[in-house]
């Protein structure tokens, strides 16, 4: 049978894939077809029937288009392409039937609906509907479900499309939902008032067609016109979603997805989504300086005065560098600039001590980023996790192996490490180092299976590169990598999975300790033993900040987190939804976050402030403008200019090379993140994170007693 079929729809003939549904295939031809329980990356359940067309030479009835393929259509008696009508009578009158179906229990909630706007049901019923409806009956309550901290539901309202048991059983791999009954008295529910427990919930808001469920943090907030949309870059893991951000005056009211097939396709992860809330609590937004041992609010220009006299009268040798997770490129590049320019060796970026970059190994970047491409996992057929918990660090990466998964069983899944629930099966092969050396010997029942694979992927996280061992075990991942043939000239199978938004931006532009700095424990360290003076600090909060006590700390940053209660100098810096900004993903994707509201009070771009203290100093940098920034950045990291692209590493990739061959230790990989919810300063300000931190907790308690 030919991959592709010749079909007239509507009277105009298109050639189309045969595997193509007949909904697809007239969309092909231009043709707008509604439907409700369909959705492009959902199995088809073919129950709304919204979707119905004419099939010439079929049944004297209405076809579902979305539940035939086009391979199925018969041609003509005399072997002329098969036809497809989408705009006759038939399909006129039983479009209007199942409408009004549909409408018989629906409740008249649009006026306080807060799908009200952006709803299927309502613009589908404008387009496709009656005029009127002849049921006088009164309808069908629902009573509301419990959904946790992050849904709301008015189950009334519900058209038993099944979209979302469907996405938390494909998708997110969650048992929580299901339809139970039968006829009118058929609805979705949880079963035992139960949450649903996965870090993909709040899409189920998105593939709801109607208002049965909307987001319980957004509820009455605003309606959709009034809010100004701006398409930006979320930082909460490595991933580097697409988001767009919905504001209103200086207030983000929400977020939500935006389409990228390379890298988020069209979900988002909770924390991605509902941590909006954070950005107006426990901002910093005045500059301070400590005095008599108390912060008190100061103006910038004794902020600067303050910082730039302990700056100018200590020996450059004595001052240290950090960055944290959610630092945009420019900042870094300012901050590495101006700590060059008075002669400070000790920088880093990497605050939870991976052993990572351009002194711990290979040079080449490839050596700590995700080779493989976050869309390719799903072209891998056996994949190893060696120290990673992706369903906490990176849940987009998480639902591609699950992807990867659904879509071929055979694929072969080990994992080194704690024993975490994820939503795939996998192999537990063991706990730490002794397991990967056992592997990189060439020993072991998963060597074979990664040998004989055609596409293996090795994945290495956080909890096996941030061990004062780190870069044994990435040799020793390498060394796999290598023996197994995972590096090709068509497929790159070695993986380092970041957790941090700025990580990979960071350690292009080498923030990294310069000839006889101190990396992040030697900063630590150095400021116990008064080794170092002054530490700038910007935005790092995931570690014990009363460590640098010793030192004067400079601290950046736009919440009062862990690294502003320990500060001599605040600096109020603006959030990522507050300043334009390039983050690079944990595949080397450099990628534009846009501003889409004005920082708080006196709070600045991270950059803008950099730039004003080096004017104090009396090293001024030699940049005016973002513009003339990124310039300057881009000259010194190429990547940062590549804009949504991956690649553009020349020559051979050496695997064998990365890391540092050295003794393990026998202590098994810990994943770095206790709590998926609380993993930043941002998240940490945030009520609805906090409340679903609680939640988890709970249930975690109710199951340990």
């Amino acid at each position: 049978m030919s991959d592709k079929r010749i079909i007239k729809v509507n009277d105009r003939e298109i050639e189309v894939p045969s595997n193509l549904t007949l909904l697809q295939a007239c969309e092909a031809a231009g043709e707008e077809i509604p439907r409700f329980c369909y959705h492009e990356r959902l199995s088809v359940a073919g129950n709304c029937r919204m979707c119905l067309i004419e099939v010439k030479g079929g049944p004297p009835k209405p076809t579902a288009s979305c539940a035939q393929n086009v391979r199925d259509l018969r041609p003509g008696p005399d072997g002329q392409p098969p036809e497809l009508f989408t705009n006759t009578p038939m399909v006129k009158k039983a479009r209007e039937g199942v409408m009004e179906f549909l409408l018989i229990n629906h409740p008249l909630d649009c006026p306080i609906c807060d799908q009200g706007g952006e709803c299927d049901l309502q613009d589908q019923a404008m387009a496709y509907g009656r005029d009127g409806s002849r049921y006088a009956e009164n309808k069908r309550a629902v009573e509301e479900k419990h959904m946790g901290p992050l849904i709301k539901t008015v189950m009334t309202r519900c058209i038993q499309c099944t979209r979302c048991v469907r996405f938390a059983t494909e998708i997110a791999g969650v048992d929580d939902l299901g339809l139970v009954n039968r006829g009118e008295n058929a609805e979705i529910t949880t079963y035992l008032e139960k949450a649903v427990l996965s870090e993909l919930t709040g899409n189920l808001i998105d593939v709801c067609p109607v208002g049965a469920l909307t987001s319980k943090p957004y509820a009455f907030n605003a309606r959709p016109w009034e809010l100004r949309k701006t398409q930006s870059i979320d930082v909460m893991d490595a991933v580097g979603s697409n988001i767009r951000i919905d504001a209103r005056g200086r207030e983000v009211l929400r977020i939500l997805p935006v389409l990228h097939e390379q890298v988020n396709e069209e979900w988002i992860a909770d924390k991605t989504r509902f941590v909006w809330d954070g950005l107006k609590r426990q901002r910093l937004d005045r500059p301070y300086l400590r005095k008599d041992g108390k912060l008190q609010p100061v103006s910038w220009e004794e902020a600067f005065g303050a910082a730039a006299e302990k700056l100018k009268n200590t020996r450059g040798e004595k001052v240290a560098a950090l960055v944290g997770d959610l630092a945009p490129s420019e900042a870094v590049k300012a901050l590495k600039d101006l700590m060059g320019a008075i002669g400070a060796p000790h920088l880093d970026c990497r605050q939870d001590g991976a052993k990572i970059g351009a002194n711990n190994g290979n040079n080449d970047r490839r050596s700590y980023l995700f080779n493989t491409g976050i869309a390719n996992l799903e072209h891998a057929d056996a994949i190893l996790l060696v120290g990673t918990h992706p369903r906490k660090e990176a849940p987009m990466v998480n639902a591609r192996i699950r992807k990867a998964w659904l879509a071929d069983l055979d694929i072969n899944i080990g994992l080194i490490g704690e024993k975490p629930e994820l939503t795939y099966d996998y192999d537990y092969l063991g706990a730490g180092p002794a397991t990967l050396e056992t592997l990189a010997k060439g020993e072991g029942e998963f060597f074979q299976t990664l040998k004989l694979a055609k596409r293996p992927a090795i994945i290495i996280g956080a909890g096996a590169l941030s061990r004062s061992d780190g870069a044994a075990v990435l040799h020793a991942a390498a060394k796999l990598a290598d023996a197994v043939g995972a590096v090709s000239a068509d497929w790159n199978g070695f993986n380092v999975l970041h957790n941090a938004a700025s990580r990979v931006g960071a350690l292009d532009l080498g923030f990294l300790p310069g000839e006889g700095g101190k990396d992040f424990a030697g900063i630590v360290a150095g400021c116990g033993a008064r080794e170092i003076d002054v530490v700038y600090n910007l935005g790092a909060d995931e570690f014990d900040t009363k460590q640098l006590n010793g030192a004067f700390v400079i601290y950046q940053g736009s919440h009062g987190d862990a690294g502003a209660r320990h500060a001599d100098v605040i600096f109020p810096g603006a959030a990522y939804t507050e300043q334009s900004a390039i983050y690079i993903n944990t595949e080397g994707r450099a990628q534009m976050a846009n501003r889409a509201s004005f920082p708080p009070g006196q709070a600045r771009e991270d950059w803008a402030i950099i730039r004003a203290l080096s004017d104090y100093i009396g090293h001024r940098l030699p940049y005016d403008d973002l513009f003339a920034l990124r310039r300057a950045m881009i000259a010194d990291a190429p990547s940062l200019g590549r804009i949504d692209q991956i690649g553009g590493d020349d020559g051979g990739f050496d695997v064998s090379a990365v890391g540092t061959e050295a003794a393990m230790n026998e202590a098994g990989f810990v994943c770095p993140i206790a709590d998926y919810y609380l993993t930043n300063p941002i998240a940490r300000a945030s009520q609805t994170m906090a409340e679903c931190s609680a939640m988890v907790a709970g249930v975690n308690t109710i199951a340990a007693e």
